[in-house]
């Protein structure tokens, strides 16, 4: 049962995202932080998740942190006398660049982002993994004077989130590791054209959707428990697996669709390095989703009768739609 108390807090976290996207100046959008973070401790409190306040007042203790540092660049920002980029304006902007991937929990700031997602129960998991990224994202948008910051966090997310994931039977802590590797993306993505980081965003939010879903129906939070669920239903198996060659952007899926547009938007502007360290490290990420995919279809394999115990048909058609785009586009565009 839905209760009240979570239909309000949540109207006002999507308020307190309308607010940064829409305000005018910094401080206005660090009250929409504000609202944001307010408004997500209470959601956080279900008897479903494993350690609530625990994963809360974590969550509470660092973004709080990360507002304090955002709201003292901004106020040594508006007190400075001049407004041309100095050195000490520059390392004004650093300051205030990571308050905001404090947030978004982007590496080196990372440590505290898969801890709070293993206490949280999926739906929560999911409101972190999508709609909590969009303000700081935007923010970092507005912000990315300071390249050098960027280019760093970039690579050092994309480098945590493949070889840490690499240990893990957690699922929430293999999404939340995944989510590191594809901020590094988003954030490559917004470099030169900032419509790349919208259709990334979109995209992963759909697959991470689909996965989350799935879980949540089959109650699955480890490796061992999800493998065993999969046996029962080969239909659900399929739509596993590529739902997480999605994920890792694997060509014929909708998800290697932004990395495309990543990958050419950042040839085009001669990073080339960045594009290379970024294709090989996401090889990595690639790696143990296809070796969980492949382990579930063949090591852990038992022969069951097709039946559907996942009576969800809106789940089948929206995996249907996600998986299928790409070449349903590719069709189309030939044709034109």
């Amino acid at each position: 049962m839905i209760k009240i108390f979570k239909i309000f807090f949540f109207s006002t976290l999507m308020m307190g995202t309308f607010i940064v996207m829409s305000a005018y100046s910094w401080f206005n959008m660090w009250i929409g932080l504000e609202i944001n973070l307010l408004s997500i401790i209470p959601l956080m409190k279900s008897h479903l998740s494993i350690y609530p306040a625990e994963a809360s007042l974590k969550y509470f203790i660092v973004q709080a942190l990360a507002s304090t540092i955002i709201l003292f660049s901004i106020i040594l920002m508006l007190n400075s006398s001049d407004y041309v980029p100095t050195i000490s304006n520059f390392w004004l902007m650093m300051i205030l660049n990571s308050g905001l991937l404090t947030k978004l929990g982007a590496a080196p700031f990372h440590v505290w982002f898969p801890e709070v997602m293993e206490g949280l129960n999926w739906m929560n998991c999911l409101i972190l993994l999508t709609w909590q990224k969009i303000a700081p994202m935007i923010l970092i948008m507005y912000n990315l004077s300071t390249l050098s910051i960027i280019n760093f966090t970039i690579i050092f997310s994309s480098l945590i989130g493949s070889l840490m994931g690499l240990n893990q039977t957690s699922l929430r802590k293999i999404m939340a590791y995944s989510s590191i590797n594809h901020i590094g993306w988003m954030i490559a993505g917004m470099l030169n054209f900032k419509m790349i980081w919208f259709i990334y965003f979109i995209i992963y939010s759909l697959t991470s959707i689909n996965l989350i879903i799935l879980f949540e129906n089959l109650k699955s939070y480890y490796l061992p428990q999800l493998l065993q669920v999969l046996n029962q239903n080969k239909l659900i198996k399929l739509f596993f697996m590529m739902n997480f060659f999605s994920l890792g952007g694997l060509p014929p899926f909708l998800g290697f669709l932004p990395k495309w547009m990543v990958i050419n938007n950042l040839i085009s502007n001669s990073f080339y390095s960045l594009s290379f360290i970024l294709i090989i490290l996401t090889l990595v990420t690639l790696y143990y989703y296809i070796r969980i995919s492949f382990s579930s279809l063949t090591i852990l394999s038992i022969e069951t009768l097709i039946k559907i115990n996942f009576s969800s048909m809106i789940w089948f058609f929206l995996n249907i739609i996600t998986l299928l785009s790409l070449t349903l586009c590719t069709m189309i565009f030939n044709y034109l």
